[in-house]
């Protein structure tokens, strides 16, 4: 999923007032947390884009396996990039 730096602080900001207001956290100042959590945010997309290059990496070295074994590329992306966030210990 791909989000704009806005949406990014929006859901950053919304979070934060959202968990402050609900008395889940206690915060002296919310911007330094919301700045963290932008910087958390694009850390996580950022690692998701590196798995779907190496996905799509992968599906091109495999391209003529792929076409006989009868599965569409969004199949076997989908797969490639479970099995390679599982042996990387991600969560997606």
């Amino acid at each position: 999923m791909r989000l704009t730096a806005d949406e990014i602080e929006y859901l950053s900001r919304k979070i934060v007032k959202t968990l402050v207001a609900s008395h889940k956290i206690e915060v002296d100042s919310e911007p330094p947390l919301v700045e963290a959590l932008i910087r958390a945010i694009n850390e996580e997309m950022s690692l998701e884009e590196k798995l779907n290059e190496e996905a799509r990496q992968v599906l091109m070295e495999h391209s003529s396996e792929m076409e006989r074994s009868n599965i569409t590329y969004t199949e076997m992306f989908k797969k490639v990039k479970r099995e390679l966030a599982k042996k990387k210990g991600i969560v997606l």
